[in-house]
């Protein structure tokens, strides 16, 4: 009653403000007990000239998904024709840099007559977008400190500067679940030292750390604690030349510790591997493996053994297209061979082999990832030349209505992603052979082909391991006079593909 009688004594303006004041309290007191709204997947930031793009799902270790290449592309792209951007970095929330793309949804929308389309749809988007960052005409600079694994080595592969750290998990592990390399896996496996990325395209094997950095895929490494002081560095510079801001990153860049553990994949085992994974046929891969497996030495025995056991794990179907495709690759640019592992993908979504079903379904959706899935056929030597020929040959029924890529094939000019990485294996043996353009046709020794390339990449940190590592495996030591006055490096070379 008391207060309905002071309810009537206000006035009209007093009752209003009184009302709107009830109104703002209540928005307040809402605003302050609602959930906080989810951040967006990518996260974009802007500092002086340096623009960032940061994956945002550490819940799903940054795997790439619809949402994220929607944000992604137009903003790349805006950058790209911005006078005010003059560098780009990739990098990312959480213990991943990216796991992959979202192949539990692709499984989902591939099962279904209605929805495939949406599946192949996200293939192009991704590899879309993979050409797209390949291309840059500015420098990019990709962050890999976590794991990086099939889509997202798409995003990293081809930038300017790829940075690993201590936290780096490298591997494109599509065989383990039925599907093969691709996001242009088949064009940079392909080109790195020796056969050793037709052994990752095969086994889906990791490299951690500095040995990613050490195989050619990463062209830097530096310590995780000093990332963000890099970032700080990359921002402040003047002059975004690629050689000034590769000048940069070497100066965070850290040598081999007496702690860490050597190069694996080197020595005999390397050997090993560059003679069993030279063929053409998966059959033979095998038939070399199971010979050094019975090895004299240890390390070559048990790493056949254990590379066999991986092997076995794979789906055979998955082993003969990944062979073929990688094959192929060597010989195409990056836009025709994401082409063609377009078709690839189209044809797995298109049912050629049930093996992408099962493979996802079994270590994706089960977690069920030590066990062997039930692939068909259940051994490669029951996989026939047609079933291969159902994810390349141009009449094939699952590759009916294949989109093509919408990119722009003349940027693919600035594609140069060995040029701030270690010296490769074969600008290795030109120096040896005498046939580098920066060298003399004349005996080299050691030391004076590890002070060549040290001059070539300005005192480059991991030069000395590399070139040491590769002469010692690739390279005999003449002595002419027999008295070691002139003793120089011999390049012996390797049995060709089969």
């Amino acid at each position: 009653m008391l207060a309905a009688t002071l309810f009537k004594g206000m006035s009209r303006s007093s009752t209003r403000a009184s009302t709107r004041t009830h109104a703002i309290a209540h928005q307040i007191m809402a605003a302050s007990t609602s959930a906080p709204q989810p951040e967006p997947p990518v996260l974009f930031e802007t500092k002086l000239a340096v623009r960032t793009y940061i994956l945002n799902r550490p819940q799903a270790l940054n795997t790439l998904d619809e949402p994220m290449l929607a944000l992604l592309r137009p903003k790349i792209e805006e950058w790209s024709a911005s006078d005010l951007c003059k560098t780009i970095v990739g990098s990312s929330v959480g213990r991943a840099f990216c796991a992959g793309g979202d192949v539990k949804a692709v499984l989902k929308n591939s099962s279904n007559s209605k929805t495939r389309a949406q599946a192949i749809d996200f293939f192009k988007r991704e590899f879309e977008l993979d050409y797209i960052l390949a291309t840059l005409s500015k420098p990019y600079v990709a962050i890999l400190d976590g794991t990086t694994m099939g889509g997202g080595v798409g995003l990293a592969a081809y930038a300017t500067f790829r940075i690993a750290t201590e936290n780096t998990v490298f591997a494109m592990p599509e065989t383990k679940i039925g599907y093969c390399p691709d996001v242009g896996g088949n064009y940079f496996l392909s080109r790195l030292d020796g056969e050793l990325g037709t052994y990752l395209a095969l086994t889906g094997n990791e490299v951690r750390g500095r040995d990613v950095f050490q195989l050619g895929f990463a062209t830097h490494y530096i310590p995780s604690r000093r990332v963000p002081i890099l970032l700080d560095r990359l921002s402040s510079l003047e002059d975004a030349h690629v050689s000034v801001i590769n000048n940069a990153i070497e100066e965070f860049s850290a040598e081999r510790s007496p702690e860490e553990k050597s190069y694996s994949l080197s020595g005999e085992v390397r050997e090993a591997l560059d003679h069993a994974f030279r063929h053409v046929e998966v059959e033979k891969i095998f038939e070399d493996l199971k010979i050094f497996a019975d090895h004299t030495s240890s390390a070559v025995s048990q790493w056949a053994t254990e590379t066999l056991e991986a092997l076995h794990l794979r789906s055979p179907t998955s082993l003969k297209v990944a062979l073929k495709a990688i094959r192929k690759g060597r010989h195409m640019t990056l836009l025709d061979t994401l082409q063609m592992e377009l078709k690839i993908a189209a044809a797995f979504c298109n049912g050629a082999s049930p093996d992408f079903n099962t493979g996802i379904t079994t270590v994706l959706l089960e977690k069920r990832r030590h066990e062997r899935p039930a692939w068909s056929p259940s051994s490669y030597t029951d996989v026939s030349d047609e079933l291969v020929s159902r994810f390349f040959k141009e009449d094939s029924p699952y590759l009916s209505g294949v989109p093509s890529l919408s990119v722009s094939e003349q940027q693919a000019n600035n594609l140069k992603p060995h040029r701030f990485a270690l010296p490769t294996e074969n600008e290795i043996r030109d120096m040896v052979l005498g046939s580098h353009s920066a060298g003399a046709a004349t005996g080299v020794s050691l030391n004076e082909l590890v002070s060549v390339f040290e001059n070539l990449r300005n005192g480059k940190v991991g030069v000395r391991e590399k070139v040491t590592e590769v002469a010692e495996r690739r390279c005999n030591v003449q002595d002419n006079g027999g008295d070691g006055n002139f003793v120089w490096l011999k390049w012996k070379h390797q049995v060709k593909r089969q």
